[in-house]
């Protein structure tokens, strides 16, 4: 630091109203009409005192929306400016202001919280609408996606038109697509055209390109219930997975629309707990766990389940 700057630094510090704001902005980033209620200045002085502030490299802010947030970035500062702050901090946190600030924080940050709190009180009941209206139905299921490893290999096998991939590939390393249906893989393959970590591959499911071991996990998604031989399949899905590896299963629960034999081609009408267990367990599967999933008020098929099940380590 030059002396220049130097004294330019102290100078701003010289005040003791800035020294304050730096000491609460130091762990706590707040608005200007947030710091004038701690304060308790008019909006004008505080924002003279925050430009002076910024000015001379003490304190960085953010936007959002029509605000802007302000802190002190420690962490940022040089040796020289450390130094000096910390000698400031010293001093004025032994101050009575210091304390009585503090409180006036604690009552703002608690103000945040009761504006939540009061708009949850009054629009609990609408809350599952106006979430869905905000950022659409599937904005929960999209995020726990996030608990996947980073670094899996997932197989989104029966990919068809290549949503499910298209959803996994963001938050795994690698999604290997896998259709036997020249029209469906055109399809996945336009969608996917932009999915740098998507590679796309021509099979059956009971027979699958994939060498031993290759996933980390995989996903039959509405898959199993066109497939002839449904343990055959769950054989070929265990012996592409790695030791410890997990399958996801989402299909649909027992029902008696038989006329999805005929429009869709269905092979089975749906599958019961104790039948996919006993084919994943003879395919060397364990630990299934078979959930029936919560039906969509507007969806008009059969109920559906989740059945997870892992190859042992």
């Amino acid at each position: 630091m030059t002396p220049d700057n130097l004294f330019a630094r102290m100078s701003a510090l010289a005040d003791a109203m800035r020294s304050r704001v730096l000491l609460v902005l130091e762990r706590h980033e707040l608005t200007v009409s947030e710091l004038c209620a701690v304060f308790q200045l008019p909006q004008s002085t505080m924002s003279r005192h925050l430009k002076v502030l910024v000015d001379d490299g003490w304190l960085v802010w953010r936007a959002e929306g029509t605000s802007r947030r302000y802190v002190m970035p420690v962490e940022r500062l040089d040796s020289s400016g450390r130094r000096l702050w910390h000698l400031v901090r010293d001093q004025v946190s032994s101050e009575p202001a210091a304390d009585q600030d503090a409180q006036r924080v604690r009552s703002v940050l608690a103000q945040r919280r009761t504006k939540s709190q009061e708009f949850f009180s009054t629009a609990a009941g609408e809350w599952d609408r106006l979430r869905a209206e905000l950022f659409g139905g599937r904005a929960d299921l999209q995020a726990l996606l996030g608990l996947l490893d980073g670094r899996w290999t997932v197989g989104d096998l029966g990919c068809g038109t290549g949503q499910v991939s298209a959803s996994l590939a963001p938050f795994v390393g690698r999604v290997v697509a896998v259709d036997e249906s020249p029209a469906m893989l055109n399809a996945a393959r336009r969608r996917l055209r932009d999915v740098e970590n998507v590679e796309v591959r021509r099979g059956e499911v009971e027979s699958l390109p994939l060498a031993d071991g290759e996933l980390d996990a995989a996903v039959l998604f509405l898959v199993l219930h066109f497939v002839p031989e449904p343990q055959r399949s769950l054989e070929e899905v265990a012996r592409a997975l790695k030791p410890g590896g997990r399958l996801l299963v989402v299909d649909m629960t027992p029902h008696d629309r038989e006329e999805y034999r005929q429009r869709m081609g269905h092979v089975w009408l749906g599958f019961a707990a104790e039948q996919l267990t006993g084919w994943a367990e003879q395919a060397g599967l364990h630990a299934v766990r078979y959930t029936a999933l919560a039906p969509d008020p507007e969806a008009k098929g059969p109920s559906l389940f989740a059945a997870t099940m892992g190859k042992p380590r």
